[in-house]
């Protein structure tokens, strides 16, 4: 079993940094949609390529 671990240290080491950094990003999405950002134009209806009829940042006031 370690000589398993061994041969495959670096292969675990990439696979949980890039876990960390899938979570990081949910979990920066899920904070973004509780503050009510939208994930496609950021609030900023100005940018927005759906016109704000898609994201929903018109509906904020």
């Amino acid at each position: 079993m370690l000589s398993w671990i061994g041969a495959n240290i670096g292969t675990m080491i990439v696979c949980i940094v890039l876990a960390l950094i899938v979570t990081a990003i949910v979990l920066n999405m899920i904070k973004d949609k509780k503050k009510g950002k939208s994930p496609i134009c950021g609030g900023k209806c100005g940018s927005c390529p759906m016109s704000c009829s898609g994201c929903g940042c018109g509906k904020r006031k």
